[in-house]
């Protein structure tokens, strides 16, 4: 990865770099979109709504940081569910509000994490 930022002229494509080396890591064999390839109309909750419709998603699954913000309204329009996702609070996840997917990714390695991800059904939602 440091490779990767240290080539880059824009932390965006570092930060795509990263993020498809992570989902190649735990298998996960989606595919990747762009946001500036679709239209999504303005509004934080509007555009959000708009992203999952063009995806084809049925449910949008949102942290602790949408938590604040979040307007479920506009995904209701698309009938698209909003559910909130709290790591669950014992295991290996126990600290997980307060880490990121790289902490357990290089504390655990991919197939561990990836595992544990299907254990808590989070790979049907990815897929």
């Amino acid at each position: 990865m440091l490779d990767a930022i240290s080539k880059e002229q824009r932390i965006a494509k570092a930060a795509e770099s990263s993020i498809r080396v992570l989902l190649e890591l735990l298998g996960w064999q989606g595919c990747v979109l762009a946001s500036s390839t679709l239209s999504p109309r303005p509004g934080r909750s509007v555009r959000l709504a708009d992203l999952a419709a063009a995806t084809g998603a049925r449910a949008y699954l949102y942290g602790t940081g949408g938590m604040a913000y979040l307007d479920a309204t506009p995904f209701m329009a698309q009938n698209i569910a909003v559910a909130p996702f709290r790591p669950p609070a014992a295991g290996v996840w126990a600290s997980g509000r307060r880490l990121g997917a790289l902490w357990a990714l290089a504390a655990l390695g991919p197939q561990a994490v990836a595992t544990r991800f299907r254990d808590i059904g989070l790979d049907s939602v990815a897929r």
